[in-house]
């Protein structure tokens, strides 16, 4: 699908506010209800909006201890690998993981409570499984920048 400026205005004003109403849309955009309607549905359908949903408050929730973790794998056996990366998308602590090229084979984001429940998810999870040689982790200290719209 070919992204024009309207698009772009579109994917802009629906990441700030996902919730903004049909009709607010598009005004904004200088649409047609039904017309920015069929616009947003083939952008769906496109697979450049994935989904939607709301940005929470992890401090909030009480999930105050907030780490990006380097994980080394002890070896690329592929289904030690297939167990590592079922056990990872399962953990409701690791809020996201990318393989990387690097030193570390793969960096986790983890939310917990406090340091101790983050202690306990090394020890009692990620030092547990069979791929995993060693982790660095990185104690996020103030986030700066979070969440932001990807520019279309």
């Amino acid at each position: 699908m070919k992204i024009d400026d309207r698009d772009r205005r579109i994917l802009t004003l629906l990441q700030e506010d996902s919730r903004i109403s049909n009709a607010d849309l598009a005004e904004a955009v200088g649409m047609s209800a039904s017309a920015l309607w069929r616009r947003v549905r083939a952008l769906e359908e496109a697979g450049i909006i994935e989904r939607y949903g709301a940005v929470v408050n992890a401090p909030a929730m009480g999930l105050r201890f907030q780490a990006i973790v380097h994980v080394h794998l002890t070896r690329h056996d592929p289904d030690k690998l297939v167990e590592f990366i079922r056990a990872v998308e399962t953990s409701p602590l690791v809020q996201e993981c990318y393989a990387t090229t690097g030193q570390a084979d793969y960096h986790l984001r983890v939310l917990a409570p406090d340091l101790e429940a983050y202690n306990r998810f090394l020890e009692s999870f990620l030092f547990r499984l069979p791929a995993v040689a060693s982790a660095q982790t990185n104690v996020v200290l103030r986030t700066i920048k979070r969440d932001k719209p990807v520019v279309p």
